[in-house]
C-alpha cells in the first residue's frame, strides 16, 4: 500500500476541517478533523524527519490554522484556507516528504 505523503495529510486536515465545520455548521466537528489529521501528520513528521522537525512543523500547522482566521477577513475564507494549507504542504514536503 502506498504511503500518503504527510504534506497531503496536513493540507487535507486544514481544508477538510474547515469544510466539515462550514458544511455541517458544527465547528467542533471541524476541529476534530483538524486535530486528527494534525496528529497523523505529526506522527509522520516524527518518523520521517525527527522530533525537532516534527515540533516545528506541528507549530506551523497550528499557526496556519490560527493565521487563516485574520487572513480570511482580507481575502475570503476559502482563499485563506487554501493558501495556508498550501504553505503547510510545501513546508511538510520540504522537511519530511522529499527525502523519500
Amino acid at each position: 500500500m502506498a504511503k500518503v505523503p504527510s504534506a497531503v495529510v496536513a493540507a487535507g486536515g486544514l481544508v477538510g476541517g474547515y469544510g466539515v465545520a462550514r458544511w455541517t455548521g458544527k465547528r467542533p466537528l471541524g476541529g476534530v478533523v483538524l486535530a486528527v489529521a494534525g496528529a497523523a501528520a505529526a506522527q509522520q513528521w516524527r518518523q520521517r524527519a525527527g522530533g525537532r522537525a516534527a515540533g516545528a512543523l506541528t507549530a506551523g500547522y497550528v499557526a496556519a490554522f490560527a493565521g487563516s482566521h485574520p487572513l480570511a477577513k482580507r481575502v475570503g475564507a476559502w482563499p485563506s484556507v487554501l493558501g495556508v494549507a498550501g504553505a503547510v504542504a510545501l513546508a511538510s514536503w520540504a522537511v519530511a516528504d522529499r527525502r523519500g
